[in-house]
C-alpha cells in the first residue's frame, strides 16, 4: 500500500509507523495461527472442527480468537446456519484470499529453505559459543 493512501480519513498508511493501523492488521495476518488458518481456508470452506484438526497444535480458544480477528479485518467470512445442531462455516473473502496467497507463498518459501536456515542458525550458534 502506498504511503499516500489512507486507511481511514486523515490516517496515512505506513506500516513502519508505530501508530499505523496497518501494522496491527499485518500482525493479525502474519501471526502463527493467522497464517495457518488463512492457508487452510485457501483450500475452501471449513467448519470450526475441521480447521482445528487441520491446524495442528492450535487450542480451541486461540482458533476462535484468530477467526474472530480475521473476520473483523474482513479476511474471513463466518456463515452460521439455523439448524440443529448448529453449523458454522468459515471461508475467505476476496480480500482474505489475496492475503492468504501472499502469506502461503512465504510459508512455502520457509519450508523450502528450512535446511538452509537451520544450517545458518547452527553456524551462528557455533560462532557465538566461541566468542
Amino acid at each position: 500500500m502506498d504511503v499516500s493512501e489512507t486507511l481511514l480519513p486523515g490516517i496515512n498508511a505506513d506500516v513502519n509507523a508505530a501508530a499505523c493501523p496497518s501494522r496491527v492488521m499485518l500482525e493479525h495476518i502474519t501471526s502463527r495461527w493467522g497464517v495457518l488458518v488463512l492457508a487452510v481456508l485457501l483450500e475452501g470452506t471449513h467448519r470450526f472442527s475441521e480447521l482445528r484438526r487441520r491446524v495442528s497444535g492450535v487450542s480451541e480458544k486461540m482458533l476462535a480468537q484468530t477467526l474472530q480477528t480475521l473476520e473483523r479485518d474482513g479476511l474471513v467470512r463466518r456463515e452460521a446456519y439455523p439448524v440443529i445442531p448448529p453449523r458454522v462455516e468459515y471461508s475467505l473473502t476476496p480480500l482474505g484470499e489475496g492475503a492468504a496467497r501472499q502469506v502461503w507463498a512465504l510459508a512455502r518459501w520457509v519450508e523450502g529453505h528450512a535446511p538452509d536456515i537451520a544450517a545458518a542458525r547452527e553456524e551462528y550458534d557455533t560462532l557465538k559459543a566461541r566468542s
